[in-house]
């Protein structure tokens, strides 16, 4: 399993980030980005906490990325903190996108997509326009396997297969029972619609690739 979207007490995640990734190693993880949630406020402090845990790669067999979710900002200010973030250091950015069960501002898609995010997370019901854009600027949408985000899930597969969007899976992980298997992951994208070949490819080779490019 490779999953660039995940929590740990940095936001609203129940664990230190030590255990968030020895956890996920228990699960089988080859690689794995914490993301917390951070806006102008907190964006320096939350991620030099994460870029620490980059120790554990050297005790244990899994990559650790130091990554950001951006969350309810105005969409007018996503291009500017999506900027910040990279310039200290993020190597996965993602933003929450507009999903069915929060109040996010409409707009976010479109403008987290320009800015040249990584994952667009829970897209929701996201226009056709603005995949097939995501598609053009090689942003992710998100198959995610948290409860309630993942209400669209089928919607996003239909339209990213239907532009030619990029799909990954992230599991938004905030405890410890979020984390999943290989086989528990597979299941979450094939119950989206997708095929198994295609699931396949977007379990491991699609993270893989970004994992690959954001670290040149």
């Amino acid at each position: 399993m490779i999953d660039l979207h995940t929590h740990s007490i940095f936001s609203d995640g129940e664990l230190l980030p030590s255990e968030l990734v020895r956890r996920a190693v228990v699960h089988g993880y080859t690689a794995i980005a914490i993301t917390d949630h951070v806006d102008f406020t907190n964006i320096e402090h939350v991620l030099d906490g994460i870029k620490k845990a980059k120790y554990l790669e050297e005790v244990w067999d899994i990559r650790v990325l130091a990554g950001v979710e951006i969350t309810h900002v105005p969409p007018q200010k996503i291009s500017g903190l999506v900027a910040l973030a990279r310039e200290l250091g993020a190597e996965i950015v993602v933003v929450h996108g507009e999903t069915l069960v929060e109040p996010v501002l409409p707009g976010t898609n479109r403008a987290a997509i320009e800015a040249g995010a990584d994952i667009l997370a829970h897209p929701g019901l996201i226009s056709k326009e603005d995949a097939m854009l995501a598609a053009e600027l090689g942003v992710c949408l998100e198959i995610t396997a948290r409860c309630g985000h993942n209400r669209a899930n089928g919607h996003v597969v239909r339209i990213a297969e239907e532009v030619g969007a990029d799909m990954i899976v992230g599991t938004d992980s905030h405890s410890p029972g979020d984390l999943v298997t290989d086989e528990e992951a597979l299941n979450i994208a094939m119950g989206a619609g997708l095929s198994e070949k295609h699931a396949q490819d977007v379990l491991f080779s699609k993270p893989l690739s970004l994992i690959n490019t954001r670290l040149i």
